[in-house]
C-alpha cells in the first residue's frame, strides 16, 4: 500500500530506503544542486555536505561577536541569509499563513519555542467561530465582570470542542468502543491527516502523551517476563510512567545509551538488547522508538524498528516530536507499528490544550489485558461544555452532569466507561443522594438562565444545532494549512532556520578570554538531515554554566517562551571520561548517597539544558530574537545581575 503523498515524498528523497537513516531528511533537495549525473547514493551524501560547507562559508565567515552591541540588525542579518539560503524564499506562503492566520504572534511579538504538536485551528478561525456565536452564558459569578468576545482571553476559553475524562477498558473501547459524531469526524480528519487506514489501526482519545503511554502500559502483557526497552536522550514524564507502571507488572526495564558528544545511539549496545540469541521467535516485549529527540534534534536511523520486529519485539512510535508532515514520509505501511502515540494542540502560540492519539494496530489489540483504566477521554462540542464550565459548577457537579449528558446514541460502549449513565452505581447511597441533589441544582440553574424546561430538552435543542454530521468533516483549518503547505516546504524551511541559528550561536565568544564560547550545543551541530529542536547552555566569562531554568525565566520577560530539559543516559568513551567530569551533574532535587535501585543511580546523572523547537510558522525574526537575547550573556554584568536577582529571589521565596 502506497501513501498517498508518496510523490510529493520522492521530491525530497528519491531513494527512501537507502540514502539515509530517515527518509527525507537526507536526501537531496533544491536547496543545494548537486549534478545529476551522480549516483543517488553519492548524491544524497554531496548534498548533505555541500549543504553544512555552504551554512559555515556564507553566513558570518571569518567573524566572531564578543558584544551583544556588535550584532548586525535583523534586517542585515535575514539579507545574509536568503544569501545563504536562497530556496527559503519558496516557503513565503508559511509567511502569508502566518499573517493573516496567526496575526496575534505579531501583534504581541511573541516568539513561541516551547513546545512541539500539532495545531488544529488557527487563531483567526477561533476569532471567526467566536463573532458568528448565537449564545454567551455570562457567569453566575457577581464579582466576575463579562469579558469582550474580541478579547484573546475570552477565544482561549472558548475552544471548539472541551475534554471530558473517563475511566474505561481500553481494549473493549478499541474493539467496540462508540463514539460521538464529534469523535468520528476528528477522529477521520486526523487519520486523513496522518495517514493511518481505519481498516488497520483503531484509535482513542488521550488526555495527553503521558496518558497514552500509561494506557499501553497498563494494559501490555508485561506480567509473562517480557521487557520494555526504550530509546531516549532525555527525561520524560511519559516515559518515566509508563516505566513504573511496567516495573509494578514484572517488566524488565533497558534503555538505550548515547555516545557523547554528538548523542547518537550507541549502536553496538542496542543491538546487543534488541536481538534475541535464542532461534525460537518468542515475543520479547515493548520496544519504545522516538523517531528523533525532541530535545537535541538528532534523528534515529529507521532500520532500528525493522531488526526489533524480526527479533519479536512490539514496536510503539512516539510522534509527539515529528513536524507536522513527517508523517508523509514515514512509510506507516511499510514498518506498521503496533502502537504509536502522537499529539495535537488548539491553537499555535494561544492555546497549548488540546489531546493526545493512541492508535493500535487490530491485530495487536487481542494481545491487551482487559483492565479498567484511567486516561481516555471523551471529546465535547464547546457549546455545551463552555455552558457547564462557566456555570458555577463543583468539579464533581460538572462529572456527573456531563455523564448524564453523554446519551446511549451518542457512546454505545456503556460497559467499558464507568461514570456514563445515571448515579445508580454510586457504592454510598448517602453521597449518591447528594450528589444528585447538587446536579439537579445545578441543572435547574442553568435551565432558568436558558428560560428551558429541563437540561435535557436544552441538550436535545443543542444537538439538532451544533452536532456534526458523520459525513461532514470539521474545519481544522490548521491541519488544512499543513497539508497545502506540504511535506517539501515545511521541511526545507524548518532546515534553514534551525541550522542559522546553530552557526549564529556559536559564533558569540566571551571578549578577552582564550576562546571561552559563550554557548555549547549538545547533540548535531549543522547538520542537513538534524531535526529542528536545540538543546544548548549558556555560560559565563568564567566558564561557569548559567542556569537553564534562569534564562527559561529572563526569555519570558522578552516574550520569547523556551523550555529546558535534562539529558540522560551519556556514555562517555574513554577519550571523554575527563570532558564527563566536567559536563555531568547531578539532577536536582536528588537527595545525595548510594541508592539501591541502579536504573535510577543512571538516570540521576546527566546534564541540564535549554531547548528551543521550531514550529512550521517560525519564521526568521524568531530565531533572531533568540539569538540577540542569548547574545546579552556576553555581558558580565548582565550574566552576574541576573544571576543574584534570580537567587535573591529564591531566597525571599523559601524564607516566606
Amino acid at each position: 500500500m502506497q501513501s498517498p503523498c508518496l510523490n510529493e515524498v520522492s521530491q525530497v528523497c528519491p531513494h527512501p530506503h537507502g540514502c539515509c537513516p530517515t527518509p527525507f531528511f537526507s536526501s537531496p533537495d533544491p536547496l543545494n544542486k548537486v549534478s545529476t549525473k551522480s549516483k543517488p547514493g553519492s548524491t544524497s551524501a554531496a548534498c548533505r555536505r555541500d549543504f553544512a560547507a555552504t551554512t559555515t562559508s556564507s553566513i558570518f565567515p571569518n567573524t566572531q561577536f564578543t558584544n551583544h552591541e556588535s550584532l548586525p540588525s535583523l534586517q542585515q542579518s535575514f539579507v545574509e541569509f536568503r544569501k545563504a539560503y536562497p530556496q527559503y524564499s519558496d516557503t513565503h506562503r508559511v509567511d502569508q499563513i502566518r499573517a493573516q492566520e496567526y496575526y496575534h504572534l505579531s501583534l504581541s511579538k511573541h516568539t513561541c519555542l516551547d513546545y512541539f504538536g500539532i495545531g488544529l485551528f488557527s487563531y483567526n478561525q477561533l476569532q471567526e467561530q467566536e463573532s458568528s456565536s448565537r449564545y454567551q452564558i455570562v457567569s453566575s459569578s457577581s464579582s466576575s465582570p463579562p469579558v469582550s468576545p474580541s478579547s484573546p482571553s475570552q477565544l482561549s476559553d472558548n475552544p471548539f470542542f472541551s475534554v471530558s475524562y473517563k475511566t474505561g477498558n481500553l481494549k473493549t473501547q478499541l474493539l467496540h468502543g462508540g463514539q460521538s459524531k464529534l469523535e468520528s469526524a476528528m477522529k477521520k480528519r486526523i487519520m486523513n491527516f496522518l495517514n493511518i487506514s481505519e481498516n488497520d489501526y483503531s484509535m482513542v482519545f488521550t488526555a495527553n502523551r503521558t496518558s497514552a503511554f500509561k494506557l499501553v502500559a497498563e494494559s501490555y502483557p508485561f506480567q509473562s517476563g517480557q521487557k520494555l526497552l526504550t530509546v531516549y536522550d532525555y527525561e520524560s514524564e511519559a516515559v518515566e510512567t509508563m516505566i513504573n507502571t511496567s516495573e509494578k507488572k514484572g517488566a524488565r526495564v533497558m534503555s538505550a545509551e548515547f555516545t557523547w558528544p554528538r548523542l547518537r545511539i550507541h549502536s553496538a549496545k542496542l543491538r546487543k538488547m534488541v536481538i534475541s540469541k535464542k532461534k525460537k521467535k518468542k515475543k520479547r516485549g515493548l520496544f519504545v522508538f522516538p523517531l528523533h529527540s525532541r530535545i537535541t534534534g538528532v534523528r534515529y536511523p529507521y532500520q532500528w524498528m525493522t531488526i526489533a520486529q524480526e527479533n519479536g519485539w512490539h514496536i510503539l512510535i512516539d510522534a509527539c516530536a515529528l513536524g507536522p508532515k513527517d508523517m508523509d514520509s514515514f512509510g506507516l505501511s511499510l514498518f506498521r507499528p503496533d502502537f504509536l502515540v502522537c499529539s495535537f494542540y488548539k491553537i499555535f502560540g494561544e492555546n497549548p490544550s488540546g489531546f493526545g492519539c493512541l492508535f493500535v494496530k487490530k491485530s495487536t489489540v487481542p494481545n491487551l489485558e482487559a483492565d479498567t483504566i484511567a486516561g481516555m477521554v471523551s471529546l465535547l462540542p464547546a457549546t455545551k461544555q463552555s455552558l457547564m464550565e462557566e456555570s458555577s459548577f463543583t468539579d464533581t457537579q460538572l462529572e456527573q452532569t456531563t455523564a448524564f449528558k453523554l446519551q446511549d446514541d451518542e457512546l454505545a460502549a456503556s460497559n467499558s466507561l464507568s461514570g456514563r449513565l445515571s448515579f445508580q452505581g454510586m457504592k454510598s447511597k448517602k453521597l449518591e443522594q447528594g450528589r444528585t441533589s447538587e446536579v439537579q441544582k445545578a441543572e435547574m440553574q442553568l435551565c432558568k438562565a436558558l428560560k428551558l424546561g429541563t437540561l435535557a430538552d436544552f441538550i436535545e435543542q443543542e444537538d439538532a444545532k451544533t452536532n456534526v454530521d458523520q459525513k461532514t468533516e470539521i474545519e481544522c483549518r490548521g491541519l488544512d494549512q499543513v497539508d497545502s503547505l506540504g511535506l517539501t516546504m515545511v521541511t526545507r524551511r524548518a532546515r534553514c532556520l534551525i541550522n542559522w541559528l546553530v552557526h549564529a550561536l556559536t559564533k558569540l565568544q566571551h571578549p578577552n578570554t582564550e576562546g571561552i564560547a559563550l554557548v555549547k550545543i549538545y547533540g548535531p551541530k549543522i547538520k542537513f538531515d538534524r531535526g529542528p529542536a536545540l538543546a544548548f547552555n549558556v555560560f559565563d566569562w568564567k566558564g561557569e554554566k548559567v542556569e537553564p531554568v534562569l534564562i527559561q525565566k529572563l526569555a519570558d520577560r522578552k516574550n520569547i517562551s523556551l523550555s529546558y530539559g535534562y539529558l540522560q543516559h551519556i556514555l562517555f568513551l574513554d577519550k571523554y571520561q575527563k570532558e564527563k567530569d566536567q559536563v555531568i551533574e547531578k539532577k536536582a532535587g536528588e537527595a545525595k548517597g548510594i541508592t539501591e535501585n541502579k536504573r535510577k543511580d543512571k538516570t540521576d546523572m546527566g546534564i541540564t539544558v535549554v531547548t528551543a523547537s521550531l514550529g512550521f510558522l517560525a519564521n526568521f525574526e524568531d530565531t533572531y530574537r533568540l539569538w540577540a537575547f542569548i547574545a546579552q550573556f556576553l555581558d558580565a554584568d548582565f550574566a552576574e545581575k541576573a544571576r543574584w536577582r534570580y537567587t535573591a529571589l529564591n531566597q525571599m521565596t523559601i524564607e516566606v
